[in-house]
């Protein structure tokens, strides 16, 4: 069955028509079969489809699920489309909004006792299969570049995050996970990813071990680098502090495969 990836840029670069550049994004939907996966999408300013651009996906947390097209850019739509990260780190923006009963990684939820249960491989959801699908749409366009694709997310988008690299390993240069977590068992597939771990250590809604339990076997299997940063006095919303932080642009872009 064909897959349909419906980017009004897409269909104008290909007319050889003029694309308009506005400062926001804009609203997409990626087809397979009878299933959708709503995107906001941000092209850089001044686009060149002779160029070739770097790519970053961004999964939002549970909170944002729906498909209005538009609560997934509440948390970290503003910093993409910043001046600074559109000057300095010209890239394509996709930014997909899970479906309301779905979710990006493969986790039971529990209303008891250990709330989160990682699964060790496994099929992906719905969500996470039309996700990669989309991810080989965007990196079959000729104005891509195959060498800078990245991934990143906050809770169940931090989840998220390291589902995809475990399943995808040779398509990212490098990620980050905002309050996010995973079964060690899965850690070995994204070893040789470069990954920025961000957690507040008063999060009582995905607890600071689920992230620092996947630092320390990275660490034990020498990965090829891995950070981890940990806010003393913050909870479950560690994303701003994240977002601020001035190096996690520099450091992200910093990385080709």
């Amino acid at each position: 069955m064909k897959k349909i990836i419906c980017l009004a840029f897409t269909i104008l670069v290909f007319q050889q028509s003029s694309i308009a550049q506005t400062s926001t994004y804009t609203k997409e939907v990626f087809v397979r079969g009878t299933d959708t996966l709503l995107y906001r999408l941000l092209m850089p300013e001044n686009f060149d489809p002779a160029k070739k651009y770097p790519v970053l996906f961004f999964l939002h947390g549970a909170g944002e699920r729906g498909n209005n097209n538009e609560a997934q850019l509440l948390h970290g739509g503003d910093l993409f489309q910043s001046a600074r990260m559109r000057q300095e780190f010209p890239a394509i923006v996709v930014v997909p909004q899970c479906p309301p009963r779905d979710f990006w990684a493969n986790v039971q939820i529990r209303n008891t006792g250990e709330r989160f249960g990682f699964q060790e491989g496994g099929e992906p959801g719905k969500a996470m299969s039309l996700l990669m699908d989309l991810v080989e749409e965007v990196r079959d366009l000729k104005y891509s570049d195959n060498k800078q694709f990245y991934v990143g997310g906050l809770s169940m988008g931090g989840m998220g995050t390291l589902e995809i690299l475990r399943r995808k390993p040779k398509t990212f240069a490098a990620a980050f996970a905002i309050c996010g977590g995973d079964n060690v068992a899965n850690v070995k597939k994204y070893k040789k990813i470069p990954l920025w771990f961000f957690h507040g250590e008063k999060d009582t809604t995905v607890p600071s071990e689920k992230s620092k339990v996947v630092v320390a076997e990275l660490q034990r299997l020498k990965a090829k680098d891995v950070k981890l940063t940990l806010y003393p006095e913050a909870g479950h919303n560690s994303w701003d502090a994240a977002f601020a932080d001035p190096g996690l642009l520099p450091w992200l872009f910093s990385h080709r495969r």
